[in-house]
């Protein structure tokens, strides 16, 4: 399962918000991967999503595969689309 979505808040997936991300996706026992700019990133991995350098107004696709994958990619995108709370 997947889903895309744009980074809302100013700042982009810098260092706060993508901690949040990556603690998100931990809580699922799905594989979930974080695919943009070309590249697919383990959306478990702290280095792996500071990597991709998102900035506001990028778009990138959450992708879970596993028993509670439409639950992981439902938060994650909650989560983008919230603005992680900033």
């Amino acid at each position: 399962m997947e889903k895309l979505v744009v980074i809302k808040n100013a700042s982009g997936l810098h260092a706060r918000p993508a901690g949040m991300f990556v603690k998100k996706a931990a809580e699922f026992k799905s594989v979930v991967e974080v695919k943009a700019k070309g590249k697919t990133v383990n959306a478990k991995s702290i280095m792996g999503i500071m990597s991709l350098g998102l900035a506001q107004g990028d778009e990138l696709t959450v992708v879970a595969n596993g028993e509670d994958q439409e639950s992981a990619v439902a938060a994650l995108v909650e989560l983008v689309e919230g603005g992680f709370g900033e």
